[in-house]
């Protein structure tokens, strides 16, 4: 990855949207901590905040704030199917912020394996939203070429290799296992 890190925090504390390949087509994504910059981000997609949103992390500690907390082998768990490209719907804590979980008690999040998404989590040195780089119920973009033409000066997008996942993530609930999104 080419992007410095201090230059990349710099860009997410200000607020800024980036775009970014993942396991299977570009991500948007901002700092999940930051309210204003999330509410851009569902405005460019047109998504209703009510359904939330995925966060990525490169490790559980990125994380841990918003989850209610898991046990060593819960969280080599998360770790694990992370790298599978599952996502798991997690129980919450109170605190956790409503722009990021919708009208749920449950939060979207899944510890990355892709490359350039968890060496994007390290030098932000935080977990980041991760939702598809589209408008809401079209094809998400696969290049930084689509993501440009879609979203111009709004996003920084990153270059970089999307995966090779045909699919988007997996999505389970944490609590029983059930597929929710395959």
């Amino acid at each position: 990855m080419t992007v410095p890190s201090r230059k990349l925090r710099a860009h997410l504390k200000r607020g800024g949207l980036i775009a970014y390949p993942t396991e299977s087509c570009y991500g948007l994504g901002c700092d999940p901590r930051n309210r204003s910059a999330v509410h851009r981000i569902l405005k460019l997609k047109q998504r209703p905040q009510r359904k939330g949103l995925i966060l990525i992390a490169s490790q559980y500690a990125q994380v841990a704030r918003y989850l209610k907390p898991l046990t060593s082998s819960e969280q080599a768990k998360l770790q694990h199917d992370g790298a599978q490209a599952v996502t798991y719907l997690m129980p919450v804590k109170d605190s956790a912020p409503r722009w990021l979980r919708g009208d749920h008690d449950t939060l979207a999040v899944r510890l990355t394996a892709h490359p350039f998404a968890k060496q994007l989590c390290r030098n932000a040195g935080s977990a980041l939203v991760s939702t598809s780089a589209n408008r809401s119920g079209k094809r998400p973009a696969k290049t930084y070429a689509e993501c440009r033409r879609l979203f111009g000066n709004a996003v920084w997008v990153l270059r970089g290799q999307v995966g090779k996942r045909k699919q988007p993530s997996t999505i389970r609930a944490w609590a029983d296992g059930r597929i929710l999104r395959k």
